[in-house]
């Protein structure tokens, strides 16, 4: 276990700051810290945390997609600015080659910053059938040649998949144990301790949203904040939080994400 100062970037699809009303599952929703934030609201304090809000839109008109919007948090590059647009879903061959040259995982890599994980577990299915479009995530793992955990990773305590209950794994007959929010959160704590860096991907906001059911947005978002605080209850906050202040003022875009973070590893690490 290292004890050098880390990083875990908790990346949560399709999440963002937005007006109370009826349209937001977050308004009058209890127990939905610290993820309740309001525009025009000043942020409730969470464990001496910070909150920044970041610019998505990042000088391109449109609303911003899931494909570029991915590609510039893990790159560092303007992504909708590169290509001209922002682009939905999976990432194109032009996002691909940025990720290809420019991955957070690559980066540090070549920094000799280690060692660092995706600790999301994907299934045999991915594998056996590998999609013919893959997430920015998964490019951006490929692009440091670093390897994917496995189901038998997630069995052995190893890894955690991107629904952190297993529910949808065991759904689709897979043979695994349901989580609690408690015991998800110790697993991917353990996950963030051993390394000094660590990315963990929640993508059911994103489908629960384009689904436009309330219901289940609310039930989904308070499964999500109480892992949330589950979570943070369990890491190191003096690894994570120390340099929270300098972090958080030089986070204006999506775009400083991954400088942020690079510079702050490589700098502890003496490169």
């Amino acid at each position: 276990m290292t004890t050098e100062p880390a990083v875990l970037l908790f990346f949560i699809d399709g999440l963002g700051i937005g007006e109370r009303g009826p349209l937001n599952p977050f308004d009058r929703l209890e127990s939905a810290e610290p993820l309740a934030i309001f525009q025009d609201e000043e942020p409730q304090p969470y464990l001496d945390g910070i909150v920044v809000a970041t610019d998505s839109c990042l000088g391109v008109e449109g609303r911003p997609q899931s494909a570029s919007g991915q590609t510039t948090i893990l790159t560092g590059i303007n992504a909708p600015a590169a290509i001209g647009h922002h682009k939905q879903g999976f990432p194109n061959k032009a996002l691909l080659e940025i990720i290809r040259d420019h991955s957070i995982f690559r980066q540090l890599v070549k920094a000799g910053v280690g060692p660092i994980t995706f600790a999301n577990a994907y299934t045999a299915r991915f594998f056996e059938e590998r999609p013919r479009w893959v997430s920015a995530t998964t490019a951006a793992i490929e692009a440091a040649d670093l390897s994917f955990r496995t189901l038998a990773d997630l069995k052995n305590g190893a890894a955690i998949f991107q629904d952190f209950t297993n529910r949808i794994l065991i759904e689709r007959g897979e043979d695994i144990a349901e989580r609690s929010a408690a015991e998800a959160a110790t697993v991917l704590a353990k996950l963030a301790a051993e390394n000094r860096f660590t990315l963990y991907e929640y993508f059911i906001t994103d489908k629960v949203g384009h689904s436009q059911d309330m219901e289940e947005a609310r039930l989904v978002l308070t499964r999500l904040a109480l892992f949330t605080r589950e979570l943070l209850t369990r890491l190191d906050l003096r690894r994570w939080g120390l340099e929270r202040k300098q972090i958080a003022a030089r986070i204006k875009t999506l775009a400083d994400i991954t400088p942020a973070i690079v510079d702050t590893l490589t700098r502890k690490a003496g490169v």
